[in-house]
């Protein structure tokens, strides 16, 4: 068993999920960010892959009070529980990912993070499961997720973690919210990275629907995705 997936981005019209230089560049409109905060809210956790969790180190919580005092009245925690997907989990024990909240942390690390640092991150309260040698088994770490209680799996990239979810077939949804800019760039990161896939082998999505939005001129575009995209 696993959680439902749902895969939330905000892109340039040019696909692009930040510029160049990879320092988080703003995308989203001040109404796309409240959606976004609704659907953390909404969710039993959120996810991120290693360089999102490395480069960015997201504090990965409900920022708006009135969403998590919702929470608090649902008997649910403040926050969703955070989830950490890296090869090697060398991670800031002062950064926002392990110290924002309160809420429950969880990595899923290989065996190259070494048994030292496992031990550090569970010492501050991460729970740390290795989960493959060089990658992360991540069907197994669904079905560890849905163990933990998670039936509501909110995942915030970056494209790396995106394109294996995908191609593994592991996705349930896919929002897209699409900024009326350029940022252009061959190394600027797009949606899905990873090697990338022939044209017969292309992952395919079941339009759903699609949402003007009324400040920032952008669009919301949600898919569903086919059951015969698994291997």
């Amino acid at each position: 068993m696993k959680p439902y997936v749902l895969i939330n981005v905000a892109v340039t019209a040019d696909g692009k999920m930040d510029t160049f230089e990879r320092k988080g560049a703003s995308i989203s409109s001040k109404t796309d960010k409240m959606r976004v905060q609704q659907l953390r809210a909404q969710a039993d956790a959120v996810m991120v892959g290693g360089h999102t969790l490395l480069d960015e180190d997201p504090g990965l919580i409900v920022k708006n009070s009135e969403l998590r005092a919702q929470r608090k009245d649902k008997g649910l925690p403040e926050n969703p529980m955070k989830v950490g997907v890296v090869s090697l989990a060398d991670l800031d024990p002062d950064g926002d990912f392990m110290t924002c909240g309160p809420a429950r942390r969880v990595i899923f690390t290989t065996a190259r993070t070494g048994e030292e640092k496992v031990r550090t991150l569970s010492k501050l309260g991460a729970e740390v499961y290795v989960l493959g040698q060089e990658r992360v088994n991540l069907s197994l770490a669904l079905e560890k997720l849905y163990e933990l209680g998670v039936r509501q799996l909110m995942v915030e990239g970056g494209g790396t973690l995106n394109f294996e979810l995908l191609r593994q077939g592991l996705v349930d949804e896919l929002t897209i919210y699409v900024a009326p800019k350029i940022f252009g760039g061959q190394t600027a990161p797009t949606l899905a990275a990873g090697p990338g896939l022939d044209a017969p082998d292309a992952i395919q999505l079941k339009f759903v629907d699609v949402q003007a939005m009324n400040d920032g001129g952008g669009m919301l575009v949600r898919y569903k995705l086919h059951e015969n995209n698994v291997e």
